[in-house]
């Protein structure tokens, strides 16, 4: 190859990786772009509405943004604005905790983020379902048979606190809720400062310190104690 052939060559792979820099370099300087909202869970239900004034312990909810440039997914909870379209059959606080309403039937919440930091521009949405369940007679969404567990505690309210996942069971002032067929309910008591937690005397499936874990075949008394 002669010397005017092999500098036509060169010039050609110098302008090619030129060529080819440029376009990573653009590349790399692209923020990342959200493109879709997955929330976990996907969907919930609440197997009888809240009591008027009821003390909850809220169900995390946990949005995740799928990016790209790179391809990422990542929990963006806190970015998120949360919604309900129904807060009397279920409600969501700004940090994401999900709480049931008064009334039974269905509600859709929603994680929208603004791609641009302002609320007027290009939003993501993504959503979940929460059904609170009731009476057929009542007009209400009904699933599965469900069985009733109760707690029955010895020492007051002062003492402590046993509550259940998934959630209905704050006892505290909700001491009996109803669960499916066939589920696993866990109960968990924490004790309050200066006091302890005695122990489970009858009820559980099996326990595990301050957990008891109850498998609902029938309705169900739990009994416990703090000091």
């Amino acid at each position: 190859m002669n010397r005017k052939s092999l500098g036509k060559w060169i010039s050609i792979f110098a302008l090619a990786s030129a060529a080819g820099w440029l376009l990573s370099l653009s590349s790399c300087a692209r923020s990342q772009q959200l493109e879709g909202i997955t929330i976990s869970p996907s969907a919930f239900t609440y197997f009888s509405p809240a009591p008027p004034n009821s003390q909850q312990t809220p169900i995390p909810l946990t949005a995740y943004g799928a990016f790209i440039h790179p391809p990422e997914t990542k929990d963006i909870t806190s970015k998120v604005t949360w919604a309900s379209d129904q807060t009397i059959v279920a409600d969501v606080s700004s940090s994401g905790g999900l709480t049931a309403g008064v009334a039974c039937g269905i509600a859709n919440i929603s994680a929208t983020y603004y791609t641009d930091g302002n609320k007027s521009g290009n939003v993501v949405v993504g959503f979940m379902t929460v059904t609170v369940e009731g009476p057929a007679s009542q007009g209400c969404p009904t699933g599965t048979a469900t069985q009733n567990l109760s707690v029955n505690v010895t020492g007051g309210a002062a003492d402590g606190v046993i509550t259940s996942s998934p959630a209905g069971i704050t006892c505290g002032p909700t001491c009996s809720a109803a669960f499916s067929t066939g589920s696993t309910v866990t109960l968990t008591a924490v004790p309050n400062n200066g006091h302890s937690f005695l122990g489970w005397a009858s009820g559980c499936t099996s326990t595990s310190g301050a957990t008891c874990n109850v498998t609902m075949n029938s309705d169900v008394i739990v009994s416990a104690s703090f000091n």
